[in-house]
């Protein structure tokens, strides 16, 4: 079977901040590419707001043309503010993004090739996302045990040949910058990841791409923004993923303003991990 490809962005910011001559180059990119699937791994959008929603969904919209896409909220496309007492996931607060999104919050897309699960993370102000740290009030998120359990069900019935892939919004590394984690508790969250099965982990929220590892186990990759606010000053970056029947490749695409195109840039590989039930992979394969 050939690699299987995947596109992944997010926090595009469609309000305030979206670079819109950005927005442009990747639906051309991805049309030309054609990928398996076109993750977007959460905050569509500034402030929830109905506009920016609807600049989201057409932005979706345009690379579905091209390829399956697969999309989750982030905590900038949670209204919180709307149902601050009691803590809780009270619906009010999906309740624009699932206008636009869908009744499923974090649904999953399947092909014969690739399965790719959601896992929500993003609750606003929540119990179990609270830190000491006050700037994290409705910032960080939180994985709860239920979300791993249903996702690996998902994976528990995809074909054998299928390449799993877990999407959530908060980051599960460190920045390598900002040295935050996106998920409070997050040494809990890494245990329940491991456990997924997954074979490649998408995250977000940090604003600077990156690629590392759970554990020296678990690949992840991790998107970068589509405005000015990145980390450092950084060029804006997204990741193109190839899964081989051995490896994990992400690449990062960064922006050169002076061409106008998005250009690959720094690759990490990484061992894809066998399942118990795998055929042996051949040696030289």
């Amino acid at each position: 079977m050939s690699d299987v490809i995947l596109v992944h962005l997010a926090d595009l910011h469609f309000g305030r901040d979206a670079d819109l001559i950005q927005v442009a180059a990747v639906e051309k990119f991805v049309s030309e590419l054609r990928p398996d699937a076109v993750c977007i791994t959460g905050d569509l959008t500034q402030r929830a707001r109905h506009g920016e929603l609807q600049r989201g969904l057409a932005f979706a919209e345009t690379l579905g043309k091209h390829a399956p896409v697969h999309v989750i909220p982030g905590n900038h496309d949670v209204q919180w503010w709307r149902a601050m007492l009691p803590f809780g996931r009270a619906p009010v607060r999906w309740r624009k993004w699932r206008q636009y999104f869908g009744d499923d919050l974090v649904p999953t897309l399947s092909t014969p090739r690739v399965v790719v699960a959601g896992l929500l993370t993003s609750f606003g102000l929540s119990w179990k996302s609270l830190t000491f740290n006050l700037r994290d009030l409705t910032v960080k998120g939180h994985l709860p045990k239920k979300e791993v359990t249903r996702v690996k069900s998902v994976f528990a019935g995809a074909s054998p040949l299928a390449v799993r892939v877990a999407a959530l919004h908060h980051n599960v590394l460190p920045g390598e910058i900002s040295k935050r984690m996106g998920l409070a508790r997050w040494r809990i969250a890494q245990k329940r990841l491991l456990a997924l099965g997954a074979d490649v982990i998408l995250c977000a929220h940090d604003h600077q791409e990156g690629a590392g590892q759970i554990a020296g186990i678990l690949p992840v990759s991790t998107s970068s923004t589509h405005t000015a606010r990145t980390r450092g000053h950084r060029p804006s970056a997204f990741n193109v993923i190839h899964v081989d029947r051995q490896a994990v490749h992400i690449v990062h695409y960064r922006w050169d303003p002076a061409t106008g195109q998005f250009h690959p840039s720094t690759e990490s590989v990484y061992a894809r991990q066998r399942r118990p039930g795998d055929d042996p992979v051949p040696v030289g394969s």
